[in-house]
């Protein structure tokens, strides 16, 4: 069979078919492709289109609060390091800081030559003043003392800081309402503090009394809730000690539902001491570790941050240099720990809401951070820089009954105002308080 009757037979067969085809042009099927992988999308809002969850499942109120700027005499002043922040209710909320600090917009960006070429500074995006470093006093590591934290502040070689100028010590302690206006300024108690560090109302207090920690005074003051007493001071303030009527640095306080408290005993102390609901000292747990390096239980070094489960009693710590939460119970028997992952890792606090689940905020990462109490991570968001809804340095955070988050900034020298997304998924929120006696 010659080339020619071939290529004529194909002809005959390809015609038959596209004649049974009723004219139709029909070709091979497609050659199967390979298997695309199966992706499920995970945001805080399901669903959402070009997110980034910035502010996880947040949106966040700008504008809140008002700057001190706004009120008449402090034009040229912006608040300070802020260190804590508690909601009493949407209505009623406490900003607790270290003074005012000048309020210099942001410079423009610039070669600093005399450090090295092609350094840049403000860097476009990120923040640019540290109001942490420059609000007095100086020395808010662990291991630092507290007396020596004016002249740590004023620095040890010219030009040296000065009050007045540098910073003002004013507004430790102002109350905004749910559009962030300044409706009370507690100006009558800055002279109290040297470095307020938490501010709380017990949920089990029907009288909402303010307690403020202090850990440069190794005291904590508790205030009536209008502001206008000074109902009881524990600890003896400017002397530091390790027993039932001293502290070393405290920071954090949590309560248990009959009013026993705990207070993290702190950045130079490696305790946690209990006391009933009158003050009384009860028992303390703890001892000094090797920082950094501890892997002993119940050994501790820079003690902030504590949370009770109020379901099981157990008391969660925030071994903050060993990078850990270690667990005890209610008389300080130790249970468990967790090991935080990123190394090397600084949490800020520890709290636990009605959801049951604990929350934190790292500093070196700058995430909040949401964990089940085995220490499983649930959800993470936040990102550093300077425009809103991101964070650098949460040192305090509360919610309130509607939901509404609350941080407060250290190295921002801000506080800032979240609230929930619309459809957001429920487990990425974090928990709104614990029961409230005055609800």
């Amino acid at each position: 069979m010659n080339k020619a009757i071939l290529a004529l037979g194909a002809l005959v067969v390809g015609g038959t078919i596209g004649f049974l085809a009723g004219g139709r042009q029909v070709s091979s099927p497609p050659a199967p492709e390979a298997a695309m992988p199966v992706l499920s999308a995970f945001s805080a809002v399901p669903g959402a289109i070009g997110g980034e969850d910035v502010s996880g499942p947040y949106d966040v109120v700008e504008g809140w609060p008002q700057d001190l700027a706004t009120l008449p005499g402090h034009e040229k002043w912006t608040y300070g390091g802020a260190r804590g922040i508690f909601a009493e209710s949407p209505n009623r909320v406490f900003l607790l800081g270290g003074g005012e600090l000048p309020n210099i917009p942001r410079p423009e960006p610039r070669l600093l030559t005399d450090i090295g070429p092609n350094v840049l500074f403000p860097v476009n995006g990120l923040p640019w003043r540290n109001a942490n470093a420059a609000t007095p006093p100086g020395g808010g590591g662990s291991g630092q003392d507290p007396a020596r934290g004016m002249d740590l502040w004023r620095g040890d070689a010219p030009p040296y800081r000065e009050l007045g100028v540098d910073a003002r010590w004013e507004h430790c302690i102002v109350v905004v309402n749910a559009e962030g206006k300044i409706i009370e300024e507690w100006t009558q108690w800055d002279h109290l503090f040297k470095r307020p560090h938490s501010i709380y109302i017990s949920p089990y207090d029907p009288e909402k009394h303010v307690w403020v920690v202090d850990d440069h005074t190794h005291a904590i003051f508790k205030f009536s809730n209008d502001g206008k007493e000074l109902v009881q001071t524990i600890g003896t303030p400017n002397v530091p000690g390790a027993d039932a009527t001293h502290f070393n640095r405290p920071t954090f306080i949590a309560w248990l539902p009959d009013g026993t408290f705990y207070v993290a005993d702190g950045y130079n102390g490696t305790r946690v001491a209990k006391f009933d609901a009158a003050g009384k000292f009860l028992l303390d747990f703890g001892m000094p570790g090797e920082r950094g390096k501890e892997t002993r239980p119940g050994y501790m070094n820079n003690v902030h941050g504590v949370a009770v489960d109020v379901e099981t009693k157990r008391v969660f710590v925030n071994d903050r240099d060993n990078h850990r939460v270690q667990i005890f119970d209610e008389n300080g028997k130790y249970i468990s720990e967790w090991k935080i992952a990123v190394t090397p890792s600084s949490l800020h606090f520890v709290q636990i809401g009605a959801d049951r689940m604990l929350v934190a905020f790292d500093r070196n990462t700058h995430k909040m951070l949401k964990y089940d109490l085995e220490g499983r991570l649930i959800y993470a968001w936040g990102t550093v820089g300077d425009f809103p809804g991101t964070l650098w340095g949460v040192h305090g955070m509360a919610t309130d009954q509607e939901g509404n988050l609350y941080v407060a900034e250290v190295d921002a020298g801000r506080f800032q105002k979240f609230r929930p997304r619309a459809n957001a998924n429920p487990a990425t929120l974090i928990g709104k308080p614990v029961y409230s006696a005055w609800q």
